[in-house]
């Protein structure tokens, strides 16, 4: 059984930093990709940032300068550093991340809530 799990969610100011953290545990062979979406009540999931095993990273526009991946390979999880927040980035931060056990499949954690106060 593989679970994601999040933290480092909570309420900031305007310009203030957060830093949240997604483990992965459970009977892992590897995890090839991992990933940040944010969702706000009655819009799409959006990617916010992504990065590969090796280390290849992917932000969205609206996060670049201000948002860092990162990811620890030998525990199994990612990062991502907040600086600069604004009240737009309010919103549940979810970790998503294709893991191989058996199989390769795409799990889900179950988020943590960004309130940026303006």
């Amino acid at each position: 059984q593989v679970q994601l799990v999040e933290s480092g969610g909570g309420l900031v100011q305007t310009g203030g930093s957060l830093r949240l953290s997604c483990a992965a545990s459970g009977s892992i062979r590897g995890i090839n990709y991992m990933a940040w979406y944010r969702q706000v009540p009655g819009k799409q999931r959006d990617l916010v940032a992504s990065i590969t095993s090796g280390g290849t990273t992917v932000y969205a526009d609206s996060v670049k300068g201000r948002f860092t991946i990162s990811r620890d390979n030998a525990k199994n999880t990612v990062y991502l550093q907040m600086n600069s927040l604004k009240p737009e980035d309010t919103a549940l931060y979810c970790c998503n991340a294709l893991i191989a056990t058996f199989t390769s499949k795409n799990y889900w954690g179950q988020g943590t809530q960004v309130t940026v106060s303006s």
